[in-house]
Formats: C-alpha cells, structure tokens, sequence
C-alpha cells in the first residue's frame, strides 16, 4: 500500500478512496506520501486528506496560510519553499504524532504571536527546520518554546546577531544545530553548554571574531568556518572533549588553535587562513602560547602551551593550504605523530630547510619524524629546494604532490658509499634527491619546469604512478625510469614537446595506464609490447599509422584509448580495424580525422570505418591506372632514345 509518487496530492487522495474499499484498512505502519504535481500549484491545504496519511509533502507551492489539521498519524511534514506567513494557533493541535516538521523558505517573521504559538503546541517534534525565514533573535526565541523532545535543528540563512543563554533552555535534548549564514557576532556564555547530548554544532558563515575559552565538552563535530575568526582558545583542563572534526577553515587565523588538551580530534580543517604570516615558526608559537596567557590569565606560566596540548592530538588530517607560510613548521607538524595526510599546498614555501632547534649547543642535528604521514600535497609553492633531512624523516609516505613547483631531481650518484654522503653533497644543492623516499609509490611533478630527467632518478624508491607533464624543456634521459620499470603502473610523460627520437621506455611489465598526448610522437616505441596496458592517450600528436604487430599485443588487455588530434592515413590504418574488432573503446573517435594519400582531404574517422572497403579499393585502382601509365611513358622513351643512338652510331661509322 505505498504511493510513492510522482504525481498530484488529488492523485493518492483517488487512491486512498480505492483502498477505503477494501475489508481490511492499511497497517498503521504503511507510509503514505504524498506531493503537488510539477503540473498544477497549490494555493492551500486539501481539505478532505486521508486521516490515515504519515506524510504530507506540500513543498515548492504557493501557500500562504495555514489553518487546522486533523491528520491524528501524520509523523512527517514539509511545507518548505512556499509563501507561508500566517499559522493558525490550532494548526498542529491535531498533529498527535507529528516528528518532523521542514517550515524552511517562508515568510514566518510576519505573525509572530500566532506562529510561534501554534509550533509551541508540538511538543513531540524532533526535527524542525525554520532556515531562509527572515528571523530575528526574538522571533527564534519564541519559535524554539516548548520543544524538549527536539533533537535537530536547522536555522540557516536568518537574521540572527546574539545567541542568548535562554535561546535553547527550553530544548535541553538537541544533538544537531545548524545555523548557518546568519550575522551572529556574539555567544552568550551558557548558551550551548547545558546542552549535554550536543555533538553535531555548525556556525559557518556568520561575523564571528574569537573563540576564547571553548567549553563544549560534548561536541563532536564543530564547524566555524567562514567567519572572521583571529584566534581559537581553549582553557587547558583535564577534562575529555569528544571534538572529532574541527572546521576553522575561510578565516583570518594569524596562529594554530590551542584545542583541548585531551581530545578525539582526528580532522583539522584551516585552509584559506593568515596562517604562518609572522614569518618563522619560533615567533608564530610564541606569540601563540602568549595571547593563551593573556586569555586566560594563567598563573602557573607553561613553557609551550600550544605545542603540549598538539602533543596529545590524535589527529590523522590537517588542511593548511592557501595560507602565508614562507617557512614549514617542522617542530609543531612533526609533534602529531598520527597525521596520515597534510595539506600545504598553496602557500609561499620556497625551500623546506630543516631549521630545527637543537636540545643543548651540539652541533649535531635534532632529526624529527612524521611517523604516519603517508600523503603530502605541497602544490604551487614554488619549491626549487626540500632538504635532504626532511625527506629521512618521511618514513612512511607513498604520495607526494609537487606540481607547479620549481623543482630538479637530483642524478644518482653511484660513486658515493652511504646515504648519509648523498645528503652531505645535497645540503647546498638546488635539486631533490628522491631516492631517500623509499616509501614512496605515487609522485607528482607536474609543472616544474624540469630540464634533465637523469638516469636512475627514481631509483631506490616504489613508484606505482609518476606524472611528468607540462615540463616542456625536459630531457628525458635514456636510463631515466631504470629501477622503477618493474613497479611502475601509470605514467604521464604529456605536453613535453618530445618527438620519437627522444623518447626512450624501458619494458615495464606493470604499466596498464600511459599518456603520452600533446607531443611531437610519431612512433609508439616497441618496448611497450611487454605491457599490459589498458590504457592509453596518444591525442594530439603527428601519428600517422599505428605499428600493427604492437597493436595486435596491445589489444590483448587494452580497454580504452584515446586517438584524436593526429594525422593519420585513411587506407594505412588496419590498426584501427583490430581495435574496433576487438571492442576497445576508442572514447574520442567522433574527435579523430584521417586523410588521403591522392586530395590530402581530412575526412571523420567514424566516415571512413563505415566505407573503409569501398572507398580503399577504389582508391588502390586509381593508384595502379597511375602507376601503369607512367611506366608506358618511361618504356617509350627509353626505347626511342635507344634506337635514336643506334642510328647515330651507324651514321657516325659510315
């Protein structure tokens, strides 16, 4: 017995008419819904509604008042994005089971006295949502009257300024509250606090400025961005936080945030910040851990507040892209010990230098570790140097993002003994010596301007996928992938302005993805017959036929293969006949032009497999007419000039 529809609320009233003529009524637990038609708008509520309805949805219509109800089941009801300005105060009297109630993109600031009483007479509501209202901070006030059992709550896009302490008092059971897109400047102190089964908080897009003492022990989920936050305080205690996700993101953030000092906090969200604008590391935390003092007005004077209580963080992600950092923070990073992914891309870097402060005035190194890190994105940073030492404290990572940096890998220096030589001889050096990264499996540097790609450059390391693209002066050296060739299984050499005689690839028997695009190519080279691609991007290059006996071993796995932008023959391209055979998906073959040998007319590729047979052979006839006649003209004029001299030498002897 559902109507799960598509069609107008006269449409399942018809059928609960139908039904009403069966012995036996629907099960209490059978769900009706109901919606206007896309056809026809609603001015106002149906008058004769089937009694037995769970839920009503009369959304995107055009009604404006909203008298008595008498639906004793209903659970759930939307009449969101309509005109409603006008509740009767006995409207949801009636509505002894009503759960869920969507009142969002209204008009309710209008009528205040009789809306705010008629909402005040549900009492079981759990979900309520007044967003895109108009509200002010009284009309929220009086909307949120009488709702203890409420559990979610949805108030975006008001006019709320000031969250009072007597906002919530009377809905002490919420465990979810959004209000975004407000012009909340101001939070009583008191007003989230009683809440004890608060855990999911969002305050995004308001005028927020500080957070000085955070206080919800509860939350586990806390979203402030796009605010105009300068600085996040908590008071150090030894209380637990349940805070799990921390969303600072889209402020004006100068330091870290001092978060609590015990805590969940797995997710730090704080790109798009003025985060590491004070330059060096050393003044960013001092200046830190002393606005803690002056907040909290702390007598006990910690060496490093910011940096204990980070100690104790077990967070395994932090966004930290599109902020000012000129220098990496290698000291406060490296103290999370559980950080699996870091996002720095965006920044101001232009070398990671290991500036690290040492324990006594031993000139011997302090050498730090980022134990868990396995991703690093570091993208558009205009890095030309990274530290050898920083790259031995990357014991676990497998992906590194260095696109659209300034960086050259370092040549392999087999002569030197130890690693520890490499890294001498790499301290005053421009170039990145991957082969410390042991660990690593997938590598991006994409937009370097790389000029020399040496031999064995990877070598030492794990790589599975590697893009070289868009380094259009690089020289790829002959021995370049030596090393990685067995583990390698998708590579990107495109927009590279490389032609065939430079291009030189090992077998690699784990290669099942290439692109070589946007090149100068006019030759696959063989070697790629040991690979089980399965695909592969040649666009935009000077190909003209394709080698017949590599397709055949290409096609065993290949699956998908992009072939457009080139120059290829028209009757030279059985090669295309085996892929189309063997159902590979050629994915821009309506893009694909092919040309004739006679007109050198460009024709679709699509054209010519549908009349490949017919237009050939004609072709190869007019080919053998014009071969035969100029070998007629050759054979007469050699014959002539051969009777010519023979005459001329029977003449001369006499």
């Amino acid at each position: 017995y559902m109507c799960h529809l598509l069609s107008s609320v006269y449409f399942c009233m018809a059928l609960y008419t139908l039904l009403s003529c069966f012995p036996q009524a629907p099960p209490p637990h059978c769900l009706f819904i109901c919606s206007s038609s896309i056809f026809e708008c609603l001015y106002s509520v149906p008058l004769d509604l089937d009694v037995r309805l769970r839920r009503l949805d009369l959304s995107n219509n055009f009604i404006r008042q909203l008298h008595t109800l008498v639906l004793p089941y209903l659970e759930q009801l939307d009449l969101s994005s309509n005109q409603l300005d006008l509740i009767s105060e006995g409207a949801f009297e009636n509505l002894a089971q009503l759960e869920e109630l969507n009142l969002s993109r209204n008009a309710l600031n209008n009528n205040l006295g009789s809306n705010s009483k008629a909402l005040q007479s549900i009492s079981r509501l759990r979900s309520l949502d007044i967003s895109m209202n108009g509200l002010s901070d009284d009309a929220a006030e009086l909307y949120l009257r009488n709702k203890p059992s409420l559990d979610q709550l949805k108030m975006t896009g008001n006019a709320l300024t000031r969250l009072s302490h007597n906002l919530f008092k009377e809905s002490k059971g919420l465990r979810a509250i959004t209000i975004d897109d407000n012009l909340i400047s101001v939070i009583e102190q008191g007003t989230f606090e009683p809440l004890t089964k608060l855990e999911m908080l969002s305050l995004a897009k308001n005028n927020l400025e500080h957070i000085c003492d955070f206080k919800l022990h509860q939350v586990k989920y806390l979203n402030l961005s796009q605010n105009s936050l300068e600085f996040f305080v908590t008071r150090e205690d030894d209380q637990l936080y349940g805070l799990e996700i921390l969303d600072l993101s889209f402020n004006k953030l100068l330091y870290f945030p001092i978060v609590p000092k015990r805590n969940f906090l797995r997710y730090l969200h704080l790109q798009n910040n003025m985060v590491g604008t004070l330059n060096s590391e050393a003044t960013m935390v001092s200046e830190a851990n002393s606005l803690y003092i002056e907040i909290t007005n702390e007598r006990i004077v910690r060496k490093n507040n910011l940096h204990a209580n980070w100690r104790q963080m077990p967070l395994i992600y932090i966004d930290l892209s599109y902020n000012h950092f000129r220098s990496f923070p290698l000291e406060t990073l490296s103290l999370l010990s559980s950080l699996k992914t870091l996002n720095f891309s965006h920044n101001c870097l232009r070398n990671i230098i290991w500036n690290v402060r040492n324990y006594s005035d031993s000139e011997i190194r302090r050498q730090l570790f980022f134990p868990s890190l396995k991703h690093l994105e570091l993208q558009s940073n205009g890095l030309a140097f990274i530290s050898p030492f920083f790259l031995n404290a990357l014991t676990q990572i497998d992906k590194l993002n260095l696109q659209d940096n300034s960086v050259q890998p370092c040549a392999l220096m087999d002569h030197l003994g130890s690693s520890q030589s490499t890294q001498q001889l790499n301290l005053n050096t421009s170039c990145v010596a991957f082969g410390q990264l042991r660990t690593l499996k997938h590598l991006s540097l994409k937009e370097n301007n790389i000029k020399m790609l040496h031999p064995n450059t990877f070598q030492e390391t794990s790589l599975v996928s590697l893009n070289l693209a868009r380094n259009p002066h690089m020289v790829m050296h002959v021995g370049a992938l030596e090393g990685v060739q067995e583990t390698l299984q998708s590579l990107i050499i495109s927009e590279i302005n490389m032609t065939s005689s430079d291009l030189s690839l090992p077998c690699m028997p784990a290669l099942t993805q290439l692109d070589i695009s946007n090149n100068h190519l006019d030759i696959i080279p063989s070697s790629l017959s040991c690979s089980p691609l399965r695909e592969i991007n040649i666009r935009n290059n000077h190909f003209v036929s394709l080698n017949l006996s590599l397709i055949h071993n290409l096609s065993d796995h290949l699956n998908l293969m992009y072939i457009s932008g080139n120059y290829f023959n028209c009757c030279d391209s059985k090669w295309l006949r085996i892929l189309n055979e063997s159902a590979i998906k050629l994915a821009d073959i309506r893009d694909a032009e092919c040309f004739t040998d006679d007109s050198k007319m460009m024709m679709m590729m699509t054209e010519y497999l549908n009349s490949s047979f017919v237009y050939c052979l004609f072709h190869r006839k007019a080919q053998e007419v014009h071969f035969g006649q100029i070998f007629i003209i050759v054979l007469f004029v050699f014959v002539i000039l051969t009777v010519f001299i023979i005459f001329s030498r029977k003449l001369c002897c006499r």
